[in-house]
């Protein structure tokens, strides 16, 4: 089997393809080795693998552009909390997603959950 990656797509969907040539050197590098582990374990646990090293990578990427747009310590902070407001790509794929009380009672008045309007 060909070492695959998860592309996010500015759709919103999501795509497993092939690798890119190159990852732009400015960016953080992604974990290696999620493709190796694939074949001794099953699925379920593969995803979830996929899923926490998926997180990381977006939180590195989130905080580099983060120093590098020169955001100081309030908007690290509201960045931070803005991220902690959605559920993790683990919590999603385990079905672990928790809602927050700001999304429970957002979804019972609005009818929206606040997650889904960002």
């Amino acid at each position: 089997k060909e070492n695959l990656c998860l592309y996010g797509l500015p759709n919103e969907t999501w795509e497993v393809n092939l690798p890119v040539e190159e990852v732009p050197p400015e960016l953080p590098e992604p974990a290696l080795g999620i493709n190796f582990a694939r074949d001794g374990m099953q699925e379920k646990d593969w995803l979830s693998l996929v899923a926490v090293h998926s997180d990381s990578w977006l939180l590195a990427v989130a905080f580099y552009f983060g120093a590098r747009f020169g955001f100081g310590k309030n908007e690290r902070k509201r960045l931070f909390l803005m991220i902690n407001d959605l559920p993790s790509i683990f919590e999603v794929v385990t079905g672990n997603v928790k809602q927050s009380k700001d999304q429970s009672a957002n979804h019972n008045s609005s009818g929206k959950s606040k997650s889904s309007a960002k």
